[in-house]
């Protein structure tokens, strides 16, 4: 499904790819990309912005609205794993240890 603010942020690559390109990733290596692209051609930047949109929708729905981190080359992870998958858990693997007291067990 489609939400206004991904509509506002196709309108923002219409007009300037690299600044919707810079919204979705941040300051990465795809935002230097997206810059190189736009001056080589005007259309392979629209292309890498749109790409860069659809990639960040899939992971919209997969993961939820702010469920998940860009970490480069259009791929995205969770924010929380493992069984629980929220705030305040471990993540799967790891698993929290009791505090260390010394021999006097205090």
């Amino acid at each position: 499904m489609v939400k206004s603010s991904d509509v506002l942020l196709i309108l923002v690559a219409i007009l300037f790819p690299p600044a919707a390109a810079a919204i979705v990733t941040g300051c990465s290596c795809d935002l230097l990309i997206n810059i190189l692209l736009t001056i080589l051609g005007y259309l392979p930047g629209h292309i890498h912005a749109f790409w860069l949109i659809y990639k960040k929708m899939q992971a919209e729905e997969r993961y939820g609205n702010g469920g998940f981190q860009y970490v480069g080359s259009g791929q995205y992870e969770p924010l929380y794993s493992g069984s629980h998958g929220g705030p305040g858990y471990p993540q799967q693997g790891h698993a929290q240890q009791a505090p260390y007291y010394g021999a006097t067990g205090q």
